[in-house]
């Protein structure tokens, strides 16, 4: 059986850094996920996924991110229950982070926090800026079209010259 998931998102809040009555540090937290596809509005719908993370992990990834970092985390899902104070049983699924990953430089970080809050959440206008993986802030993926804008798009390659391939040529 296989338990493992892999998510990338921007922290809804500072990392709730917690220590059991043992010293073991937990941190708790949502990542907010952009979905891969929009609704019937055309609106890109957002997951605020709940996740936990432990150990030396939870005080390393509360000293280096802050509400907005663009980070991936690693990890497990699990779901607990436990009785609350009217005595009704309260069922959590949460994701408990092995791994994780920062995703934006400090640089970025700092110009981030320093923007002016807009529309956005207060990120900056980061709409326009490809991540590692190729999207940007709003979840659009770049594509080769994108990415050559402003390139010739009559066949051409550099210098006008033209690729002469017959079907001969093709492995396919």
């Amino acid at each position: 059986m296989i338990n493992r998931t892999v998510l990338v998102g921007r922290l809804t809040r500072d990392i709730d850094l917690k220590y059991t009555t043992s010293g073991t540090a937990v941190g708790s937290f949502n990542l907010a996920v952009n979905r891969q596809f929009t609704n019937t509005n055309g609106e890109r719908e957002t997951d605020f996924i709940s996740c936990v993370i432990w150990r030396k992990s939870a005080e390393n990834l509360a000293n280096f991110t802050s509400k907005g970092s663009l980070i991936a985390v690693e990890g497990r899902i699990q779901t607990r229950n436990y009785e609350n104070q009217q005595g009704q049983k309260v069922y959590v699924t949460e994701v408990v982070v092995d791994n994780f990953s920062l995703l934006e430089s400090r640089a970025e970080s700092e110009q981030r926090k320093n923007a002016a809050p807009q529309n956005n959440g207060g990120f900056g206008d980061t709409s326009q800026t490809p991540n590692a993986f190729g999207n940007n802030a709003a979840g659009n993926v770049y594509n080769a079209q994108n990415q050559n804008a402003g390139m010739p798009t009559n066949g051409t390659f550099a210098g006008g010259r033209e690729v002469d391939i017959s079907d001969d040529d093709l492995p396919f």
